[in-house]
């Protein structure tokens, strides 16, 4: 008698799709940015969302960003059959992600997915009114990294005007000077996704731990630890960059790391 199909009770994907995405570390060098999103310092890789929306849902279902940025994870929801909706503080972005996602919807036909673009804070997420979700994908600031003086690519952006941070608002994450009350205020947006997340449905944080006036802080580790406690923290997957440039940090004097791998953190609610 022959062997009857496993039940796919999670995602659309095929057994081999399914066991390539178990891989726990992979290799994604994200393409040039379009111009319509470079004002955005730290926009997210549509490609990379859709392969962790592809697996962590079917079609029809709904993906939510916090803190949608320019849209990235929504437009990569849109395009893999998934509703979206997102939260951003600034205007600006939230008006260049809404457009985005404009756009992506006509060429989808009739049936297309549909799409909620709010320009709020993400600490009132239950305010919104945004319902049920089958899953959360979003990566946050990265402390106040941005804020740091020549950090990464500021001076290249700086003279194409460009933004180097995100905000001067007080209320944005990434201007939080104080790194427990920026831990502290950050899981608080978690512990309210939870709660929006259906039983048994997951949340994947996209982050890394950060250095700062010599020091390392264990971002994606503290975020594993303190989610941990209401979310449970399944598994991570290691993204790899290996197309960035070099530098020669405390060459000829001390240990310091060219940092090119994300955590992508996945917590399920229980």
């Amino acid at each position: 008698m022959p062997k009857r199909a496993r039940p796919n009770n999670l995602n659309d994907l095929s057994p081999t799709e399914w066991i390539k995405f178990q891989k726990s570390w992979f290799i994604h060098n994200p393409p040039p940015r379009e111009k319509g999103v470079l004002l955005h310092p730290a926009k997210f890789p549509e490609g990379l969302a859709a392969e962790f929306i592809s697996f962590f849902t079917k079609r029809g279902e709904t993906v939510l960003d916090p803190m949608m940025g320019t849209g990235s994870a929504l437009v990569a929801a849109l395009e893999c059959g998934r509703n979206a909706v997102g939260v951003e503080l600034m205007p600006k972005y939230a008006e260049i992600a809404e457009e985005r996602l404009r756009n992506v919807q006509p060429p989808l036909g009739g049936d297309a997915p549909h799409f909620r673009a709010v320009t709020g804070d993400a600490r009132r997420l239950l305010d919104y009114d945004i319902g049920e979700v089958d899953y959360c994908l979003t990566s946050p600031p990265y402390w106040d990294m941005l804020r740091r003086a020549g950090f990464e690519t500021q001076p290249e952006r700086a003279e194409k005007g460009l933004d180097v941070h995100y905000s001067d608002d007080p209320t944005d994450f990434g201007n939080i000077d104080d790194y427990p009350r920026f831990l502290d205020e950050l899981c608080e947006v978690y512990r309210a996704v939870a709660q929006l997340l259906r039983p048994r449905r997951y949340l994947t944080v996209i982050v890394k731990n950060v250095k700062k006036g010599g020091t390392i802080y264990p971002l994606a580790w503290d975020l594993g630890k303190r989610i941990g406690g209401f979310l449970t923290l399944k598994d991570e997957k290691i993204w790899c960059q290996d197309n960035q440039r070099l530098a020669p940090y405390g060459m000829g004097n001390a240990w310091v790391s060219n940092t090119m791998h994300h955590y992508c953190l996945n917590f399920r609610r229980e």
